[in-house]
């Protein structure tokens, strides 16, 4: 199963225009509360993201990667690499990438940290099952979207943990309106 578990605004962004999670990292939640990271992390068996957010979590890691799994960045790019990691760097379709991850994990699930755009582009291949999004207690007027496509989202579970109000979404599908 993919999963794009993110945080968000209230207004839709997951970072503000300069790339910055300021606004993410000062809220109150539990790691280990409801839709917590722990747990989450618990069933992963591969991360892909974007290639800024790649770069953000070198910066912001002091270049130590956080990841003891399988890890896939899409670029376009030459990026650094992350020391004594497993970071394999590719462009193109996703649905190729989804196939590696898939037989990477062990029968684990697999998690698209970000952006917005990346979990778009798994979500137009049929390939995104679920979003996962804790909404925080913030608008910034502008930013990184949450996730800038037209789908059809089934609510399937919600609780809140510290400042969010979070949520699981089965994803149905492009917007009924656009499905041809």
């Amino acid at each position: 199963m993919l999963t794009y578990y993110t945080a968000t605004t209230l207004d839709g962004f997951i970072a503000d225009p300069d790339d910055s999670l300021d606004w993410l990292l000062r809220q109150p939640n539990e790691a280990s509360g409801p839709f917590g990271f722990d747990d989450f992390m618990s069933g992963v068996g591969a991360v892909v993201m974007g290639s800024t957010t790649y770069e953000w979590v070198l910066a912001h890691e002091d270049g130590k990667w956080p990841y003891t799994l399988p890890s896939w960045v899409m670029t376009s790019r030459e990026l650094p690499s992350a020391t004594g990691a497993d970071v394999r760097f590719a462009s193109g379709d996703v649905r190729t990438v989804h196939a590696e991850m898939t037989a990477a994990a062990g029968g684990r699930g697999l998690w698209v940290v970000g952006g917005g755009d990346l979990a778009g582009q798994f979500a137009e291949a049929g390939l995104l099952d679920e979003v996962v999004v804790s909404v925080a207690p913030v608008t910034l007027g502008a930013g990184r979207p949450l996730l800038p496509r037209r789908l059809d989202l089934e609510l399937v579970e919600s609780a809140v943990n510290g400042a969010f109000v979070c949520a699981r979404y089965r994803v149905a599908g492009p917007l009924l309106e656009d499905r041809s």
